[in-house]
């Protein structure tokens, strides 16, 4: 049986090259130029959040990965739309084991499933800039707009 594969949004600290990438994504299957749908804002403290619309969200996080990573790619299947708004560019990675990678994600942006956190992990579509293909993947996001509004929906780091 194939592993589940896992797709992973990333806006920021986890991108090639940011000072999360090395630690976190080791082993990664694919990388991919993507955006998603929402607003980006830098926090207080150095780092974005990403907004997104609430019908946009597919499925929350949980503690059962694997079962994530299954939800997600039902979700592959499906049909996805693709909507006009503002959107957020950053890397889509592509891994094959969400059973370790997902609490470490998780606990790196504070993502405490039932619990009130800093960030959640849902599961959203984001759109492929090379193929223009359309594909569900988990990302962190915070429920309310907070910070600096970046809008061209691009963190630099400082």
């Amino acid at each position: 049986m194939e592993p589940a594969r896992l797709n992973v949004f990333v806006y920021s600290t986890l991108k090639r090259g940011e000072r999360n990438h090395e630690r976190f994504c080791r082993g990664v299957l694919a990388v991919r130029e993507a955006t998603v749908r929402g607003r980006l804002y830098e926090l207080p403290y150095g780092v974005p959040a990403l907004v997104v619309p609430e019908k946009d969200v597919l499925a929350m996080g949980t503690t059962d990965y694997s079962a994530d990573a299954k939800t997600q790619n039902r979700a592959q299947s499906e049909p996805q739309e693709s909507s006009l708004g503002p959107t957020v560019h950053g890397e889509l990675f592509a891994f094959d084991d969400p059973e370790e990678r997902l609490p470490a994600l998780d606990g790196l942006e504070g993502f405490n499933p039932g619990e009130d956190s800093r960030y959640e992990r849902v599961l959203i579509s984001a759109t492929l800039s090379q193929a223009g293909e359309t594909v569900p993947t988990w990302a962190y996001v915070i429920e309310t707009p907070s910070g600096v509004h970046l809008p061209g929906g691009i963190w630099l780091a400082p």
